[in-house]
C-alpha cells in the first residue's frame, strides 16, 4: 500500500507528503530504518475518526528528496518539521512520533510548546538509548565500507535488523518486508541510507534536551511494545517519570515496530489520546 501520494517543496527541498480528511492536524512522524509506509494500517483510520491527518517521509527517505549537500540530522529535520507546519498553515497540531521520529517530537515539543497540542511518542528513541547494539556493530564496522557493499549483502543486513523490531516474526516477510527494503535497492538508495540515516543515529540529540523534558505541559502520553529489542522498556519508564502527567502505556506481545505488531490497539490509543482534552 502506497500511504503517500503527493509532494511539497518546503524550505527548498522537496518531501513527499500526504494530507488528508478535516478537523483537528495529527503529524505522523515515522522511524528508522522506516518511511510512511508503517503507518499504513494506522492513518486512514485516525482520518475516519475525523481528524486531519498530515504523513510525510523525514528528509532523505522513502520517497522524499535525498539531497547530496543537506543535514538530514535529527536536529535538522525538527526545523524542517516548522517549515512544513508553516507550508501546511497549521499553527498548532498533535503530534504522533515513533522511534528517531519521537526524538524530533521530543525536540519540537521542547523548542515550539504553543504549537504542539498533544504528544504521542512510540518507542521512541530517548536519552542516551541509541543507537542499539547492533546499529552500533554496524556503524563501526559498515559506515566505511559501505559504497562497496552488494545489494544482497545489503538486503541481508537490513533484513536481520528489520526482524528484530517485531515480536512476531512472521510479519517481517514477504510483501512487507519488501515495502521496508523498497527505497533502497539501488545504488543510491544504499548511500541514502547510510548517510542520510545511519550517519545520524547518536544520542547528542536526545540527551542535549533531556533536561528540558520536565518542562513540557502539553498531554503527553508515551506508548511502548513490552518486547522492544532496541529501546528497553525502562526507557520508557524513565521519560514517563520526567514528563509532569504523562502517561505510559505498555503493550505486551509487541515489539519495536509497533504499528506492526500491533496495529489495532495502535490506532485505538491514538484516537484515545486525540480526544484528551489539552491542559
Amino acid at each position: 500500500m502506497t500511504l503517500l501520494t503527493d509532494s511539497l517543496i518546503v524550505d527548498g527541498v522537496r518531501l513527499a507528503y500526504r494530507d488528508r480528511g478535516r478537523g483537528e492536524p495529527v503529524i505522523f512522524i515515522h522511524g528508522t530504518p522506516s518511511h510512511s509506509y508503517e503507518w499504513r494500517e494506522v492513518v486512514p483510520h485516525v482520518e475516519a475518526a475525523g481528524f486531519r491527518t498530515v504523513t510525510y517521509d523525514l528528509l532523505g527517505y522513502g520517497l522524499s528528496e535525498r539531497p547530496v549537500d543537506r543535514d538530514t540530522s535529527v536536529a535538522a529535520q525538527t526545523d524542517l518539521l516548522e517549515h512544513l507546519l508553516d507550508a501546511l498553515g497549521v499553527d498548532q497540531a498533535d503530534i504522533v512520533a515513533h522511534d528517531i521520529g519521537g526524538a524530533i517530537g521530543q525536540r519540537f515539543a521542547v523548542a515550539h510548546p504553543e504549537r504542539v497540542r498533544r504528544l504521542m511518542i512510540i518507542d521512541s528513541v530517548s536519552y542516551d538509548s541509541w543507537p542499539s547494539s547492533t546499529w552500533r556493530k554496524i556503524i563501526d564496522e559498515k559506515l566505511d565500507g559501505f559504497p562497496s557493499m552488494t545489494q544482497d549483502a545489503f538486503d541481508a543486513l537490513l533484513t536481520r535488523q528489520l526482524r528484530m523490531t517485531v515480536a512476531d516474526e512472521s510479519l517481517m516477510t514477504g510483501d512487507v518486508l519488501q515495502a521496508y527494503l523498497a527505497p533502497h535497492r539501488s545504488a543510491l538508495g544504499r548511500v541514502s541510507f547510510f548517510e542520510h540515516q545511519v550517519r545520524h543515529y547518536d544520542s547528542k540529540y536526545t540527551e542535549e534536551i533531556s533536561d528540558r523534558l520536565g518542562r513540557l505541559t502539553m498531554p503527553v502520553r508515551i506508548v511502548w511494545g513490552e518486547g522492544d529489542q532496541w529501546q528497553p522498556l525502562h526507557y520508557a519508564q524513565r521519560l514517563s517519570d520526567h514528563i509532569p502527567g504523562a502517561e505510559l502505556v505498555v503493550v505486551p506481545g509487541a515489539g519495536h515496530f509497533l504499528m506492526e505488531d500491533a496495529p489495532e490497539r495502535v490506532v485505538r490509543e491514538i484516537n484515545d489520546f486525540l480526544t484528551t482534552p489539552p491542559r
